[in-house]
């Protein structure tokens, strides 16, 4: 019994860690949408001014 308990921490400990560092990547992500051009999406076709048709 001893033996599984160990195997259930470590799978769980392992499970923790995946998951901390997923939220932790989302969270520094370094992209953003500061129309700064790192992301790669073009932006120039956008135009603002027709806000009022997307509605």
């Amino acid at each position: 019994m001893r033996v599984q308990e160990i195997i259930v921490i470590c799978l769980f400990l392992i499970a923790l860690f995946y998951i901390g560092r997923m939220i932790y990547r989302n969270l520094n992500s370094k992209k953003g949408c500061g129309h700064c051009n790192q992301c790669g999406v073009d932006f120039s076709n956008v135009d603002p001014q027709k806000k009022k048709d997307l509605l």
